[in-house]
């Protein structure tokens, strides 16, 4: 899965150290609402062992590369209902010299791609918050339309949703 910026590929043990990074940086888990991890790296090390070897069938996650092979981020699909044929989406661009350059568009396109191409989902939704008006920007141009807000655990979100053109 490629554009003229970036590949997605599947994770490896070998983007656990950057990961960590990211998910330990009080910026990023802000940009994200997501609590920071308050374990070793060795203890996310063996949980990220773990859901590499047994992935859930519910959730897939890709590594985000430059086109010459640089990690830069991660996006995801998960929240999988194959009932009702939809799905979350989430990115993280977490190295930021790769912000506002067109990184993270590209990747939403790619990931876009991959799961109207190989399943049977017809939407796809995401939540970003209220505040990150560049995420929604990035939304926006990829095709995502806001459809209302939510608070949830503190946080006011934005919920946007794509659909597959019929």
């Amino acid at each position: 899965m490629a554009t003229n910026k970036v590949k997605l590929r599947r994770k490896r043990i070998a983007d656990a150290p950057l990961d960590y990074a990211w998910k330990t940086d009080a910026e990023l888990a802000e940009l994200d609402a997501a609590p920071q991890p308050r374990i070793s790296f060795q203890q996310y090390l063996s949980e990220y062992g773990r859901e590499l070897h047994h992935p859930s069938s519910n959730r897939k996650q890709f590594a985000i590369e430059t086109l010459a092979g640089k990690h830069i981020g991660n996006c995801t699909y998960y929240n999988i209902n194959n009932t009702r044929g939809e799905a979350e989406l989430g990115i993280m661009i977490g190295d930021r010299d790769y912000w506002d350059k067109g990184y993270g568009a590209n990747a939403i396109t790619a990931l876009v791609n991959y799961i109207l191409q190989h399943t049977k989902l017809n939407r796809i939704y995401l939540k970003t918050l209220v505040s990150n008006t560049r995420a929604q920007r990035c939304f926006t141009k990829c095709g995502f339309i806001p459809y209302g807000q939510k608070k949830l655990d503190g946080y006011n979100f934005m919920l946007m949703e794509l659909y597959r053109k019929r």
